[in-house]
């Protein structure tokens, strides 16, 4: 007998057997019950939830010899065929093959005709959104006034693409994402009922990367299986899927805590004689740093991930909650903009020496990522007892006492910075809010996000730099701030002169003697600010 691939031989049979989606098998199995039946039902989620499958149990139901219920019975010759692929009354259709109008018209052709031998007569169409425009106008009429003896099962991954027309007569169920655990617990009793050794955090991994479908969960568990030689190892599905070993990513963090820069590096090294995937590195990180996260606020995690429980709960202790906050969203920004460096290695290492010299406290210069943890510690408890040679400034650079840091009022500092064009547009629309080390807040109107992209805010950090003679970074948020832009200023102060000339004007003697004359009338909208030369105004 031919294998049969776990995604067809664990497909759900009824209801009952069907994991996740409980809000749409319950909507179901009440209008079942009820017998409250729609004629056209669309079936809307990504790849792998379920849709197809429930659309077949539900012409089951339909058609089932007991009668019309939530729980076919399996076992009638109508249930037999469904689940085989060959009953004469469920017509099954790939819209993506059969997207001409002749395709549809023909297929329509026959709905005014009895079913050969079930209750109802069952159009499946998948992928709906396929059909062309003419054939979804063939299709209306019929959708709208089907016979009674027809019902329409539709499925599809992308509803926004269906006409209104379309949407608007079917009942509409949209299909959730399955979580990991739901996965991994499935799996987890597939591999039981077919006497499969499976690690858990295999398994775990399985489930993450099958992205919320339960059907690429099974075909990946599939490939584990062949690619592991039967028994389903940790070691084996991290190879299979290109992931990270645990250790390295538990190293990574423990460097992290320490601030331990070389060893970062270092560890970088090891990493890439195992050609990594160095974003999915960054999303590991990421990950456990979530799992830090939410240890440091609720004592626990309830997932069963790369690392365990112990090591989750001795990293939160050592990293503090702003630290994780901060190396999480690094993380996320790093595997982002990886596409953009000169290599994935060097991205990965400028995004991991990010996160310590971005730390909210005692931020870390290159002097410190040069040294030992130990040393960079005596130095900051006993400085004195250490010798660090530095190079002296020059003596020009020490003269410059106009560029020391001092707190600014940002629009006059944006008039004093070498900006142009974009860039100063950018820096025009953006509040101050505070320093914190290296790094300054700034809030960016929302009305102007577009305008916020890498290489201006670096031209705008450059700027800074030359201003003030050290290097600044910049945490640009977008969003409303209590603290005007430079643009809203100018705004707010040109409305005040503006309102000032109006009550000028209507004070006037000559203007009221021109209004009481000959009925003059002073229209307030029309008043301008106009430049004097030399920039002043009138």
């Amino acid at each position: 007998m031919s294998y049969l691939v776990l995604a067809r031989k664990w497909r759900p049979g009824n209801f009952a057997e069907t994991v996740g989606q409980e809000h749409v098998l319950k909507a179901l199995t009440n209008a079942l019950d009820s017998q409250r039946l729609h004629h056209a039902y669309l079936f809307t989620g990504t790849r792998g939830v379920g849709k197809t499958t429930i659309a077949r149990i539900l012409a089951k139901a339909l058609n089932c010899e007991q009668g019309i219920s939530a729980e076919p019975c399996g076992e009638c010759t109508a249930c037999a065929e469904i689940d085989e692929g060959r009953f004469v009354d469920l017509i099954e259709v790939d819209a993506a093959s059969k997207t001409k109008v002749d395709d549809t018209r023909e297929l329509l052709d026959n709905v005014q005709f009895a079913p050969a031998r079930a209750r109802f007569k069952v159009y499946l169409i998948d992928e709906v959104h396929m059909l062309s425009g003419h054939s979804f106008n063939a299709l209306l009429k019929t959708l709208e006034e089907p016979p009674p003896h027809v019902k329409f099962l539709l499925a599809t991954t992308d509803p926004q693409k269906l006409p209104v027309t379309v949407l608007s007569r079917c009942l509409q169920f949209n299909l959730k994402r399955l979580t990991p655990k739901l996965i991994r617990d499935h799996l987890a009793h597939i591999c039981a009922a077919e006497d499969i050794k499976a690690d858990a955090v295999a398994l775990a991994e399985i489930a993450r990367s099958a992205d919320g479908s339960m059907r690429d969960a099974l075909s990946l568990l599939d490939q584990a299986i062949a690619f592991c030689g039967g028994d389903v190892s940790e070691s084996a599905v991290a190879d299979m899927l290109g992931t990270i070993d645990r250790d390295y990513v538990l190293r990574l963090l423990k460097l992290l805590a320490d601030g331990d820069g070389s060893g970062l590096l270092a560890a970088i090294a090891d990493i890439d004689e195992s050609f990594p995937d160095y974003s999915r590195l960054l999303g590991d990180l990421a990950r456990s740093l979530q799992r830090i996260a939410v240890y440091q606020v609720v004592g626990s995690t309830g997932a069963n991930d790369q690392l365990s429980d112990a090591e989750i709960a001795e990293l939160a202790a050592r990293i503090p909650p702003e630290d994780v906050q901060l190396f999480y969203q690094t993380a996320l920004i790093g595997g982002r903009d990886l596409a953009l460096a000169p290599d994935p290695r060097s991205g990965a290492e400028m995004c991991l020496l990010r996160m310590l010299v971005f730390r909210p406290q005692d931020p870390v210069d290159a002097e410190t990522l040069r040294r030992t943890p130990q040393v960079a510690k005596a130095a900051a408890v006993a400085p004195a007892a250490v010798s660090l040679s530095t190079p002296e400034p020059p003596a020009a650079a020490s003269e410059q006492t106009s560029t020391r840091w001092v707190e600014p009022v940002w629009s006059e500092l944006v008039g004093e910075l070498k900006l142009t064009g974009t860039v100063r547009l950018l820096a025009s629309n953006c509040a101050y809010l505070r320093r914190d080390g290296n790094v300054l807040a700034l809030a960016l109107d929302s009305r102007s996000e577009s305008l916020l992209t890498r290489s201006r805010q670096q031209r705008l950090e450059d700027a800074l730099e030359e201003r003030f003679g050290e290097r600044l970074a910049l945490n640009i948020a977008v969003g409303a701030a209590e603290k005007e832009t430079p643009v809203q200023q100018q705004a707010r102060l040109e409305d005040e002169k503006l309102r000032q000339a109006r009550v000028s004007l209507e004070s006037d003697p000559n203007v009221q003697a021109l209004q009481d004359m000959f009925g003059a009338e002073l229209k307030p909208e029309s008043i301008e600010i106009v430049p004097k030369t030399g920039g002043q105004e009138q």
